[in-house]
């Protein structure tokens, strides 16, 4: 799933290789996809794409003075930028791509969906705040402070690991960088994050912004089409499992979380004790 940096990178290349564009047409070949109906998509056509922006995991795209193309890649979702896109017309609910944006000088964009959960989303909207996703986002993670942070967790009786990823408290982070934060942080998945001491929080604010600024200084000035791979790339425990922990040489683990999965160190993060391979676990006793 594209997170913050990913989308931030997204952001800066449409910025810097859409932008002054217009848009020929919008072609929808997912009627799953598109979640507004006023304006119709159509009203696209003929409007300059005149910024790009970032809400959170979503990627807006400002079209004239008052429209705005508002895209969710959700977990399976992703964009491809082509220099040239096909002349033929996509055909309606027949294979990955499911919305494709022309732009005036031949080039333009596909989005497309792997796997059988279709949950990609673009929405044609006056204000970005019309998306309900972006109206219950709460502050961007790069925008808190240590305070900021102390704040979002009081009260807050659950996993960290579930906070991190909670778009209503702090918006951008997802599954793999959250384990990669808390990795940084040498704290436990499972930890309550009501009950972290002043100590805890400033060093998980801190590798925060270590891990998401890392990966958009990786990210920014990538291509679409490489973005993923350089995401991976940089990964020390998500996708890890069965690996060497780069820190301590000890195997990554995994356990279920929540609907997904999360990899983390025992020696760095849990004392040693491993998590119990169960959902919403706590460790073992």
């Amino acid at each position: 799933m594209p997170e913050l940096p990913e989308v931030e990178a997204l952001t800066a290349y449409l910025h810097e290789r859409a932008v002054g564009l217009t848009v020929e047409r919008v072609d929808v070949s997912a009627i799953s996809a598109l979640k507004t109906f006023d304006p119709p998509m159509s009203a696209a056509s003929g409007r300059t794409l005149t910024g790009a922006a970032r809400h959170g995991k979503f990627l807006d795209l400002q079209l004239g003075d008052d429209l705005h193309l508002v895209i969710h890649l959700a977990r399976a979702g992703w964009l491809h930028y082509r220099e040239e896109l096909p002349k033929t017309l996509l055909k309606p609910g027949s294979g990955p791509i499911a919305v494709r944006v022309r732009l005036s000088d031949g080039s333009g964009f596909d989005l497309t969906e792997a796997g059988t959960q279709k949950k990609l989303a673009a929405y044609l909207v006056k204000d970005p705040k019309q998306v309900p996703g972006v109206a219950r986002l709460g502050p961007d993670a790069l925008s808190l402070d240590v305070d900021g942070l102390a704040d979002l967790l009081k009260g807050k009786n659950s996993q960290i690991k579930g906070v991190l990823r909670d778009q209503q408290i702090i918006a951008g982070i997802g599954n793999a960088y959250s384990d990669e934060i808390l990795h940084a942080a040498k704290m436990s998945p499972f930890a309550r994050a009501d009950k972290l001491t002043r100590a805890q929080i400033e060093q998980l604010h801190q590798a925060m912004v270590d891990i998401l600024t890392e990966a958009v200084t990786r990210s920014v000035g990538q291509k679409a089409a490489t973005l993923k791979a350089e995401k991976r790339a940089g990964m020390r425990v998500h996708g890890r499992a069965g690996q060497k922990c780069p820190v301590c040489g000890d195997v990554v683990r995994e356990v279920s979380f929540a609907d997904s999965s999360l990899q983390y160190c025992a020696t760095c993060q849990t004392g040693g004790k491993p998590l119990a391979d169960r959902r919403l676990s706590r460790l073992l006793r």
